[in-house]
């Protein structure tokens, strides 16, 4: 391609589909390298003779950990440095430590790669979120990230499976160099096809003192501390599911094989609930639908723990109540997520990076501990999950003063 086809291309406006989908394929770098994971877990723990099954989640929950901790550095960057530059170096760092990660000689040197993996992943978890708050706000806003929801939980349906299939070819670090190609073919359409969306206006400095500004905000205001630590709160039960599942599935219910499929079928419940959010959240309001979502949340996770320790569990009744846990996290999730940017416009990638490390590190910490309760039974799951539901629920309860499902006000602005 010639320089003047790339300039012309360069001019041409993004649409609003190209927007979304771009902001998808971002988001799904961060979960590819958690999803397309899960099959290779016990080939990885033959290939380091692991003996202890549970030490295989740190490879998921380490991940994760380092998405958390290096938020704190991408927003506070791309709010003085503008979110194409950070983004664009975050990526191609990401690529690098894939490559490396493929040559771990040790159950060790790959999980300390797996942190620093997830460093620079956090680029594609943090600054999709800052870019969506640069051009819309309020409801539309919700509206986008549930559109980009939608798309983006392509992914958990399709990564296993994707994973698996490349563990028939090759040895599970061929999936490492899958996760390298993908990120750089969404690196070259950001370089291509995405301006600079972040105001002039919004540059910050980079100092300590701001980001203490900017922490201090996140921690004082309301509706962002609570609605941050609620969402951390069901980001645990999401860990603790992903994580365990390679086990459930090989030692619960010996179906090592059939894990890709029900994965994809309690994701696809996600993305449906996702897309019902696109069409109710400007009619019913992000906290009409989130907060039902919620309680819905914790009243089916009470029910899946009860057949659980019932003795009743079978895949068929995992299968459903999970799919419908996962359905309500989805349309909870992406609300709570913009409540919580709600009132952070002018520090939208610091904002963002805060409230992204205390969701990622909670929600790690959190998964592990429920992770590590697993014993051979299923029941550790879904009592976790209805702990992490009302522990969210009260904080909901206290960000709205008691007063849940009551309609915000719309506010939007168009797309740059």
């Amino acid at each position: 391609m010639s320089l003047s086809s790339l300039s012309r291309l360069r001019a041409v406006p993004m649409s609003f589909t190209e927007f979304v989908a771009l902001m998808a394929a971002t988001m799904a770098i961060y979960a590819l390298a958690i999803d397309a994971m899960l099959p290779a877990l016990p080939a990885i723990g033959r290939g380091f003779l692991v003996t202890n099954d549970n030490q295989l989640q740190w490879v998921v929950t380490l991940y994760v950990a380092g998405g958390g901790l290096g938020q704190l550095f991408y927003g506070p960057l791309s709010d003085r440095l503008g979110r194409r530059p950070v983004l664009l170096f975050g990526l191609f760092l990401y690529v690098g430590l894939s490559l490396l990660a493929a040559f771990a000689t040790s159950l060790s040197m790959l999980l300390g790669l797996r942190v620093t993996q997830g460093l620079a992943a956090s680029v594609a978890s943090v600054l999709p979120r800052s870019i969506v708050r640069d051009r819309h706000a309020g409801a539309q806003m919700a509206k986008v990230m549930s559109i980009t929801f939608i798309v983006f939980l392509i992914v958990p349906v399709l990564a296993p499976t994707v994973g698996q299939a490349l563990l028939l070819i090759l040895p599970w670090q061929g999936i490492f160099g899958f996760l390298a190609v993908f990120a750089c073919v969404v690196a070259l359409w950001i370089a291509l096809r995405l301006p600079e969306t972040m105001h002039p206006d919004h540059r910050r400095p980079l100092s300590a003192g701001h980001m203490l500004a900017a922490t201090g905000k996140v921690l004082r205001e309301p509706t962002s501390i609570f609605y941050t630590l609620a969402t951390t709160a069901m980001m645990g039960s999401l860990m603790a599911y992903i994580s365990t599942l390679p086990q459930i599935f090989s030692v619960y219910f010996q179906r090592p094989t059939l894990m890709p499929l029900i994965f994809a079928l309690c994701a696809g419940t996600m993305a449906l609930s996702a897309f019902f959010n696109v069409r109710f959240v400007e009619r019913v309001g992000m906290r009409g639908v989130s907060h039902r979502a919620l309680i819905a949340f914790v009243l089916i996770s009470a029910l899946h723990s009860a057949v659980a320790y019932s003795g009743y569990e079978t895949l068929v009744t995992f299968t459903l109540l999970q799919a419908l846990t996962m359905g309500c996290f989805g349309l909870a999730g992406s609300n709570f997520n913009a409540i919580a940017m709600h009132h952070m416009a002018a520090i939208a990638g610091s904002a963002a990076s805060v409230q992204g490390f205390i969701t990622m590190i909670g929600g790690a910490l959190l998964g592990s501990l429920i992770g590590h309760q697993w014993s051979g039974t299923v029941t550790f799951l879904p009592a976790g999950s209805c702990v992490c539901g009302v522990i969210a629920l009260g904080l909901v309860a206290i960000a709205e003063k008691g007063h849940l499902f009551r309609k915000e006000k719309t506010l939007s602005v168009p797309i740059a």
